[in-house]
């Protein structure tokens, strides 16, 4: 039981300072903030189809991601439970793979864009906001969250086994 806490322990916070990193990168290139926001990190966001210790990773990583970033407090508050919820909600649909993306997505593109526009102020309309991020959103988690997933579905057993 020991050994099981501990291996989950571990793979969030792996999985957390993926997300920081890859986020990190992302930033440098100027992609990760805006209105079209293609975050890397988020591809991690199919992590909780493998593994449970993927959902207080993927929080950890975007709330520490959204501080280091120079985020507004209610974006750093918002955005890290929309990432919260997006990854409760892959967990729930783990016996699924192909909607493993979906709820990062719709968190993201119910949250985000209400954060842009309330918080920072951004023109355009919710609306506007709202297909942006879902364009960074399909971009991040649709497609390279899905690359991801393939890739290392064939692996799982051994990346995410409990002992």
């Amino acid at each position: 039981m020991k050994n099981k806490k501990v291996t989950l322990i571990t793979q969030a916070g792996v999985i957390a300072a993926l997300y920081v990193v890859l986020t990190l990168l992302a930033n440098a290139l100027g992609l990760a903030n805006y209105a079209i926001q293609v975050r890397f990190s988020e591809a991690l966001t199919i992590l909780p189809f493998f593994t449970p210790a993927a959902i207080p990773g993927l929080f950890i990583g975007c709330l520490l991601s959204n501080l280091l970033t120079g985020c507004m407090m209610l974006d750093v508050i918002f955005g890290s439970l929309a990432t919260l919820a997006g990854a409760i909600g892959t967990y729930a649909l783990r016996k699924n793979k192909w909607l493993a993306p979906i709820p990062p997505i719709v968190a993201n593109i119910i949250v985000v864009p209400l954060v842009l526009a309330y918080v920072y102020q951004l023109e355009g309309g919710l609306l506007y906001l709202a297909v942006t991020v879902g364009i960074g959103e399909i971009i991040s988690c649709g497609i390279l969250g899905m690359i991801w997933l393939n890739a290392l579905n064939k692996h799982a057993a051994h990346i995410f086994k409990i002992q």
